[in-house]
């Protein structure tokens, strides 16, 4: 009799189990999953959640959809599973450090302060079980502000500059702002140093954008110096080495930046000395007068306006040398004589600029 009564309850609890099994039918969720990205630098910043709606609540002043003051626990700000937050590099919250990484993200409200818990235990459901004292890494405070009525919670990027942005948590008529900073120059550098010993290693216009970034933002310039050579030269071997009037450019003006004024000449010498088309001729030319290297801009231009006696764009870039060399005869003489072959279309912005030459109140 009791072996039978066991064999029942095995069967009865089989039978169980088999009907509690979960499935991975894809339905519909009422509060749906999504995933917010956006790029600040380099570094990567994604937030998910789940998104729940008002239904005509008053979401946040009732303690069963958003618990107020951490009583029972903090709220999961979103449904479901913790939101999560993850950085690819470190980043400042509101100026406190956090390491790059996946955070668990809570909110705990009261009144219309509110502070957020990131966690670093990121995997669970809701904030049932967060232990605020050993799985928060930062914690800060916000006041919120009003916003826009939202019908489902989401989180919006705003603000954004070249190293900042604010991230809101927007919900009915209300957000939670909190500002994120990068450091831009060390990131961006970082990012650079890693890239380019991968694929990136065999084009020179990697090694040329990485090191053209570092001058237009005044850092790193000795190891861009570097890597705009790495450009020129190639790697082991000569390897992908391509020197040409782009990679010579941005060489030019770090030079000039570090005051390396002998291997700057050098530089100068050698790209002028360097093969190029009427196009490329004409663009170097602009390059040279836009850099204030007037001299070196008259030589090269007069020297391929010989080569390319048809380019317009040449002789005016000729002309524009003799201005900022203070030959003004000379310069309106040219700018005249392109007049002549160039499209008629130009023909008016040519009057301008021969009497702002005239004038002496030409600007590049």
């Amino acid at each position: 009799m009791l072996k039978k009564y066991y064999a029942t309850s095995i069967l009865l609890l089989v039978s169980v189990i088999a009907f509690a099994q979960f499935h991975t039918l894809n339905i519909p969720q009422s509060s749906p999953k999504v995933q917010e990205t956006q790029k600040l630098g380099v570094t990567n910043i994604t937030i998910d959640y789940s998104s729940p709606s008002v239904r005509g609540r008053d979401v946040w002043n009732n303690s069963n959809i958003i618990p107020q003051e951490g009583n029972p626990i903090a709220w999961r700000a979103g449904a479901n599973m913790n939101t999560t937050i993850t950085f690819s590099t470190d980043v400042l919250i509101e100026g406190q450090f956090l390491k790059a990484g996946k955070y668990g993200f809570h909110v705990i409200p009261k009144g219309n302060t509110y502070t957020l818990l990131f966690a670093h235990n990121n995997n669970q459901w809701g904030s049932y079980y967060l232990d605020i004292d050993k799985d928060v890494t930062l914690r800060v405070e916000v006041e919120a502000d009003e916003s826009s009525f939202s019908e489902q919670l989401d989180y919006e990027f705003l603000e954004r500059t070249e190293q900042s942005l604010i991230i809101g948590l927007e919900w009915e008529n209300k957000r939670i702002p909190f500002k994120v900073e990068v450091d831009l120059n060390a990131t961006t550098v970082a990012s650079f140093r890693s890239e380019l010993r991968g694929i990136n290693t065999y084009h020179w216009q990697a090694w040329n954008d990485a090191a053209n970034w570092c001058l237009n933002h005044n850092t790193n310039l000795e190891e861009a110096l570097e890597w705009v050579n790495r450009s020129i030269n190639g790697g082991y071997n000569g390897f992908a080495a391509d020197k040409n009037l782009r990679n010579l450019g941005t060489k030019v003006k770090l030079l000039e930046k570090l005051n390396k004024k002998t291997e700057l000449q050098a530089t100068l010498k050698e790209a002028k000395a360097l093969y190029a088309t009427s196009y490329d001729a004409n663009e170097f030319g602009i390059f040279l007068l836009r850099n204030g290297f007037y001299q070196d801009a008259y030589d090269y231009n007069n020297t391929n306006f010989k080569k390319y006696p048809e380019a317009w764009s040449i002789q005016l870039n000729r002309g524009l040398s003799q201005y900022f060399l203070g030959n003004i005869k000379a310069s309106v003489k040219d700018i005249k004589k392109v007049k002549e072959v160039a499209p008629e279309r130009f023909h008016n912005r040519l009057n301008e600029i021969i009497t702002e030459v005239e004038t002496g109140t030409y600007k590049l």
